[in-house]
């Protein structure tokens, strides 16, 4: 299979089948983003999507898994998208689930019977970045939502029956505003009730424009323990029904995982522990990574 590098996919799509029909982000303007910023986004012909299909049925034809790279498949027409899914189960017979990145503005572009349709023709799991759920974070990082905007996406998202796996970025509001981001973020994931909810570590990569607000001194960076700090004052505000947390991402310091609110208390005490000893528990700068 030939890939438009570079090529990015959630952890928890580590063995699916990859297929890129679109290249780079819809939004792309994130200042803390730098997978797309080398590519325009362009959205792949009907026929050359079924080109990569058919060959990736006949190199791949027991695949049970498939992500649709690159960034914000949602974006893509809905006709276009639902002749993908439907031929993809044609061509695979063994599939059980089809996912894709899906931004917020995507989302909300979509109508209602647009999302339904995608559910029933195969479109099983969207992938989305909340970031933040603070209004003044969302707009220093130029998310290009709101927060309540951000809140009717992953509901329009919940309410057409596919499975929502919504992100966030630990950090994201520095030393200044890391209550805030805490509050508000757990504000807007439980407004949302995502099926699942994972959390990043805010990284610095060459070349992002976050890197002024470090330079300029606007925005500081959080410690691990700081940022454990600001991910137990979250946590204590979830209000969540039955979604599975993961931290498992090569950004964090820390792993933690559980079922909010079921785990609520273990979590807090799993953070409280990791607290009295920092140093010993995270992650080497070294090896954190997107």
């Amino acid at each position: 299979m030939y890939y438009d590098y570079p090529l990015y996919r959630p952890p928890s799509e580590a063995y699916s089948l990859i297929l890129q029909v679109t290249l780079g982000c819809s939004h792309n303007a994130c200042t803390f983003c730098s997978m797309y910023k080398t590519k325009k986004y362009t959205q792949k012909s009907w026929a050359e999507i079924q080109g990569l299909i058919n060959e990736a049925a006949l190199k791949y034809p027991r695949a049970s898994r498939i992500f649709l790279a690159d960034g914000n498949v949602l974006a893509m027409p809905t006709d276009i998208l639902s002749d993908t899914l439907k031929m993809l189960y044609q061509r695979f017979p063994g599939l059980d689930r089809i996912s894709c990145y899906g931004g917020p503005h995507d989302a909300l572009k979509k109508t209602p019977d647009e999302l339904i349709d995608l559910k029933n023709n195969g479109l099983d799991l969207v992938y989305m970045g909340i970031e933040s759920g603070s209004d003044i974070i969302l707009q220093k990082v130029k998310k290009g939502v709101s927060a309540q905007k951000m809140i009717e996406a992953g509901r329009k998202i919940m309410a057409s029956g596919l499975s929502l796996s919504a992100t966030i970025i630990t950090g994201l509001g520095g030393r200044k505003l890391w209550e805030e981001h805490a509050i508000e973020t757990a504000r807007v994931v439980s407004a949302i009730n995502p099926t699942y909810l994972g959390s990043l570590t805010l990284m610095l990569e060459e070349g992002t424009p976050i890197l002024r607000s470090i330079d300029s001194g606007e925005l500081t960076l959080l410690t691990p323990a700081e940022i454990l700090r600001e991910i137990k004052l979250m946590v204590e505000r979830l209000e969540l029904e039955n979604c599975t947390y993961r931290s498992n991402h090569a950004s964090n310091y820390f792993h933690l995982a559980g079922v909010l609110n079921r785990d609520k208390a273990s979590m807090l005490q799993l953070i409280e522990k990791y607290l009295e000893q920092p140093q010993l528990k995270a992650k080497h700068e070294d090896f954190r990574s997107l």
